[in-house]
């Protein structure tokens, strides 16, 4: 597999990668991930079995679309292939050695870029492909009613997921939210707005040169809220982040009753991906909109 990926590196750049040497780095719970180096030259690779060829192909479009957003920088994605019993998705290796703190300059402006690449919009909600939450399939099938397209494609489904592991009273609950899941749009019906879709902490960074940078993207086109909704999520963004991106683009007065339908969606699929507690918090949430319809 390495040297096809030297080759395909190769044929991609135009320029001849021989590696030299690879290093084992983090890369999630999904995915190895290397760096490699040959000469000048260094990449970032994440690999997978071959089976999941689909999953970096989305991400490589996932990446290409938010790219041509020209708002907030994403790495660039050499080439994607497979190799034997294995599949691989080749980018450019970014040094991710700024701050994320809180006092950063670079925190908010990607609140900035962020607010920006949200109002890139589209006539549909969804997207051309489907791609992946995590390694859970993730349906995309275009829709022009948000209501339904939240309730079919991201509720439904994962609540029938969750069905599948024997949490069949949670599915019951879930039916009854999402027979009322209409109240919660009353007097709003957001734009199709280019999301990333998994944008929590992990998933983005500041580089050496202070720019901030997402990656791993979920990316379709809908609600901005459920993005800003992840990023409260797992330990929130800095209160810097939130600000610069009110003052681009501000969010609407019912945000915060929305905030927990939307990072429901995640809740659930962590259930679905790693069982344990998610399963109780998924009730909870559940419950508690129940409460406010």
């Amino acid at each position: 597999m390495w040297q096809s990926i030297s080759e395909q590196i190769s044929a991609a750049t135009g320029e001849t990668f021989k590696q030299e040497s690879r290093t084992a780095v983090s890369g999630g719970s999904i995915n190895s991930a290397y760096v490699i180096n040959g000469g000048q030259k260094s990449y970032f690779v994440k690999t997978n079995s071959a089976q999941r060829i689909d999953m970096f192909e989305a991400e490589r479009d996932g990446l290409t679309e938010i790219a041509k957003s020209q708002t907030v920088k994403v790495p660039e994605v050499i080439c994607v292939g497979s190799e034997g019993s294995q599949s691989y998705i080749v980018m450019e290796n970014l040094d991710f050695h700024g701050s994320q703190g809180g006092n950063s300059r670079s925190v908010e402006q990607l609140g900035i870029d962020l607010a920006h690449m949200h109002k890139f919009t589209n006539e549909r909600y969804g997207w051309y492909r489907n791609n992946t939450i995590g390694s859970t399939l993730q349906i995309n099938d275009p829709s022009t009613d948000w209501v339904a397209f939240y309730r079919d494609h991201r509720l439904a489904y994962q609540y029938r997921l969750a069905a599948e592991r024997g949490c069949k009273s949670l599915e019951k609950r879930g039916e009854l939210l999402m027979s009322k899941l209409k109240s919660f749009f009353s007097a709003y019906n957001p734009p199709a707005s280019l999301l990333h879709g998994d944008l929590w902490s992990g998933n983005y960074a500041i580089d050496s040169g202070g720019v901030p940078v997402i990656f791993d993207p979920a990316t379709y086109y809908g609600d901005r809220e459920a993005d800003i909704a992840m990023t409260e999520l797992f330990g929130g963004f800095s209160q810097r982040f939130y600000s610069a991106y009110d003052e681009v683009y501000a969010l609407d007065d019912g945000y915060r009753a929305r905030k927990v339908l939307y990072n429901l969606y995640h809740i659930l699929n962590h259930f679905n991906l790693f069982g344990g507690g998610y399963s109780g918090q998924a009730e909870r949430m559940t419950d508690q909109l129940l409460a406010e319809v």
